[in-house]
């Protein structure tokens, strides 16, 4: 075990905590609720970011920045949009502070300066992208328009958790129109798709696709599509959502074109996000009791490369060819650094970087050049080999693919291990408490029963699978009919 770091067994909550905490991904700060993403933190939200707006782009998406602010009266126009987000709403009243003449050196609000509306910082950007949207879109000719912001967002939180929830938090959201209701939906499952294919392919983290229950849709939505992953102690994390939003937004806003057939029509909308709660989901599903584990593809440093050395003139020699290594391994495209740090010994870096989830460590020393060799240890199964320095390159990229490989089969094996059918209430029950992960069981397809079942046990619905089979059978709680199973679990 690391130092300092609570096992997975005995806190799981801990444990998460600490590797957030002492790999140096984030910190607590001065303001409640809202958390500091250090510089290793934001690396690597940085590389998800760039392959996530990668994939935006190579689907027809282009950037846009709208405001911070709402207007209070924009947020009203969609009434289910504006119930569901009105309890986690931040609010600008004023707009200045003045000297306080009563306590020196203290401000007070100037009440001369009180807003004629109030402005809600932005929980969500529905309202003040569709009031722009209603000037940008005339006629079939600007549709579709597929727009993306990266950007901010505030809902008040009373309980928090580092990356997983927190008041502001960083994101992506797509808002698009169209003039068909196929299209949007279309669009829908498209993006749902690019989600899940980022999840497993960069992240390694495998996800089930599926659609979420009225109770748990979007506020303002049709439809809400969803990824849903498994954490290590057995909870769900819906790790991305898109929605479908019907006219709901653009009846609200007025937003009409004139179409082929040169009649006034309502557009069709889509939005759909990501946060940095995936960090969390990250470090979650890979990490173990020693540390962070993170995917290949996205880890701020692929590569690190630790000297063995005494004296200066070993050093010089060592870091000479380290350098070496990493202009090669660079052109190839790998993240590759060298450790000069001579304030801590090498057994110190080496729980460093294990800590910080670095999938490859190598360890070089004077008489491994002379032999032109190098020991090599993987992050995710603590393995060490010894491989020739005239093949390191190829070594290294094989082994990073492997690694990326690895860490997704092994966190799909402990899903798919994880998925349990069953058919009464006590076996229900029972799952949940004992085993954890998703249950598969069938449900009546009421929202009362939906609620009840949550009251007793704080098990949602996470989704219906977008691959669900049919299948009659009765709902655990309430025995009446049934078509299909859902998959229940307790989440974050």
């Amino acid at each position: 075990m690391a130092k300092g770091i609570t096992t997975r067994s005995e806190d799981y909550s801990q444990w998460y905590n600490d590797l957030i905490l002492k790999g140096g991904l984030a910190d607590y700060s001065a303001v409640r609720g809202c958390m500091v993403i250090k510089p290793y933190g934001f690396a690597l939200w940085e590389n998800m970011q760039s392959e996530l707006d990668r994939m935006f782009k190579e689907t027809g998406h282009q950037n846009a920045y709208f405001p911070l602010f709402v207007p209070k009266s924009f947020l009203e126009k969609e009434e289910g949009h504006a119930e569901g987000f009105a309890k986690e709403c931040a609010v600008v009243t004023h707009y200045r502070l003045k000297a306080d003449p009563n306590k020196k050196g203290r401000l007070m609000v100037d009440p001369e300066s009180k807003l004629e509306e109030e402005l809600i910082i932005r929980p969500t950007s529905e309202a003040i992208i569709w009031n722009s949207y209603k000037d940008w879109i005339k006629s079939y000719r600007d549709l579709p328009l597929l727009i993306n912001q990266w950007a901010n967002v505030v809902r008040w939180e009373m309980r928090t958790r580092l990356f997983l929830r927190t008041t502001e938090f960083l994101w992506q959201e797509g808002h698009t129109a169209h003039a068909t209701a196929e299209e949007a939906i279309e669009e829908t499952k498209k993006m749902i798709e690019v989600y899940a294919t980022f999840a497993e392919e960069f992240m390694a983290l495998p996800v089930i696709r599926g659609v979420k229950t009225e109770s748990e849709r979007f506020a303002g939505a049709l439809d809400t599509y969803c990824i849903e992953a498994l954490m290590q102690d057995g909870k769900a994390l819906q790790a991305g959502t898109s929605h479908f939003l019907g006219q709901n937004f653009a009846k609200a806003f007025d937003v009409k074109f004139l179409s082929k057939a040169n009649q006034q029509e309502y557009v069709w909308a889509t939005s759909w996000g990501v946060s940095t709660r995936l960090i969390g989901a990250l470090v979650m599903a890979h990490s173990d009791d020693e540390g962070m584990v993170l995917p290949p593809k996205i880890a701020p440093i692929q590569v690190i490369i630790i000297p063995i050395y005494k004296g200066d003139e070993s050093k010089a020699i060592i870091n000479t060819k380290a350098n070496e290594i990493i202009a090669e391994l660079k052109k190839v495209g790998i993240r590759a650094k060298l450790d000069e740090n001579d304030n801590n010994r090498p057994g110190w870096k080496f729980a460093e970087y294990e800590l910080k989830g670095v999938p490859i460590r190598l360890a070089m020393g004077l008489r491994d050049i002379e032999k032109n060799e190098v020991e090599m240890a993987r992050r995710d199964t603590k393995e060490k080999i010894t491989i020739s320095l005239d093949e390191i390159t190829n070594n290294i990229q094989s082994l990073l693919e492997e690694i990326q490989s690895n860490l997704f089969n092994r966190a799909k094996t402990y899903r798919d291990e994880h998925i349990t059918n069953v058919d009464t209430w006590d076996d229900f029950i029972k799952v949940l408490n004992e085993k954890g992960g998703f249950v598969a069981a069938h449900w009546d397809g009421t929202a009362a029963t939906e609620n009840a079942i949550k009251e007793k046990t704080k098990a949602t619905i996470r989704c219906i699978p977008l691959d669900n089979k049919l299948e009659d059978g009765n709902c655990i709680l309430t025995g009446n009919p049934s078509k299909q199973r859902v998959l229940f679990a307790n989440a974050y």
